[in-house]
């Protein structure tokens, strides 16, 4: 990155816990490859077990590693995937080409792929795969402004060809739409402050960059401490979810998955932080519907942790679809008299 300054964040006092952010030069920002590191790769194909000839779909493609592992690991295997990333298709695209016709890229959200293979033709797959995760291309591009570490616009769109930005978000909602927001999505108890604080830094016209949001946040909430996390990392999160309404997509995705995958066929997610966690798990919770293939989630191994901090906090759910087992009658209060 040529003639750039690395300058420190807002907020941090302690020079032992400075953190840095690229700031760029006036000719803007560089453009930013798209490479993804894939996370927990060998776990989801190993709970997918691909098959020679069997269909599989990849909801989130990304860099389009979940992909490739299903694609080498079963020879005749094919995969359906989806991104609604314009910059992780056109990439993904370019990783894929060597397997030719196997490979269908679409570029629509996760909610709209059982739509979207429906068109195709397509009732049932053998196996499905999400990785719910912000890519590191997403998180490091400052024009995408998922990040306080970078400065960029507030905009914070998975795909930046519809929807409101963070910003139109945030000059949409008053004070106390804005906290439960922050509250709900971020899980942040100081959400009213931190609200009322964003608020002012709008009235008084200096919320423009992301560095601005997270001055307003360190304002209503003080600085980092010493090894501390970063007190804008709640509000950024819930601000992003909000924006991509992912929870509602992964709503849907659930919603839509035992009539999706066939008997036999497994469906594995990771996700990244506990409310995406507890509506997989309350999913595949349907025991007439789902049968777990492990009693808890499955974490990242340490190797690929420390070659990969994000996926620190991965956790995936896997599970096979069975067929409905026959339910017993509730019992009759005169079946208690006998």
């Amino acid at each position: 990155m040529s003639n750039a300054q690395q300058l420190p964040l807002p907020g941090v006092v302690a020079e032992s816990a400075i953190e840095w952010v690229w700031a760029e030069d006036e000719e803007g920002v560089s453009e930013v490859t798209f490479v993804h590191e894939t996370v927990m790769k060998y776990e989801v194909t190993a709970a997918l077990a691909p098959e020679d000839g069997a269909l599989y779909v990849d909801v989130t493609l990304g860099g389009g590693g979940h992909t490739e592992a299903i694609l080498e690991a079963a020879l005749g295997a094919r995969v359906i995937a989806f991104d609604r990333d314009e910059v992780a298709v056109l990439a993904a695209k370019e990783r894929l080409a060597r397997f030719g016709d196997r490979v269908t890229i679409v570029q629509a959200n996760f909610a709209s792929a059982t739509t979207r293979l429906a068109e195709l033709g397509i009732t049932k797959v053998r196996g499905l795969c999400a990785d719910l995760g912000v890519s590191s291309p997403q998180l490091d591009d400052p024009s995408r402004g998922m990040s306080f570490r970078r400065e960029g616009p507030i905009d914070m769109r998975m795909d930046r060809s519809s929807g409101e930005t963070a910003l139109e978000l945030l000059e949409r909602l008053d004070d106390d739409e804005l906290a439960n927001v922050i509250y709900r999505y971020g899980d942040e108890r100081r959400s009213r402050r931190i609200a009322r604080s964003i608020k002012r830094a709008l009235d008084d016209r200096e919320l423009v960059t992301t560095l601005d949001l997270r001055r307003a946040i360190v304002r209503a909430v003080g600085p980092v401490r010493v090894g501390g996390v970063d007190p804008a990392t709640r509000t950024f999160q819930a601000l992003r979810i909000a924006v991509n309404q992912e929870l509602g997509e992964l709503e849907s995705l659930l919603a839509a998955l035992p009539d999706l995958i066939e008997l036999g066929g497994v469906a594995a997610i990771i996700s990244f932080h506990s409310l995406e966690d507890r509506q997989v798990k309350s999913a595949f919770h349907q025991r007439d519907t789902w049968e777990p293939l492990s009693k808890k989630p499955v974490g990242a191994t340490e190797e690929e942790c420390a070659m990969n901090l994000r996926s620190r906090s991965a956790k995936m759910r896997a599970a096979r679809r069975i067929e409905a087992r026959e339910q017993r009658p509730e019992p009759r209060e005169e079946d208690y008299r006998r």
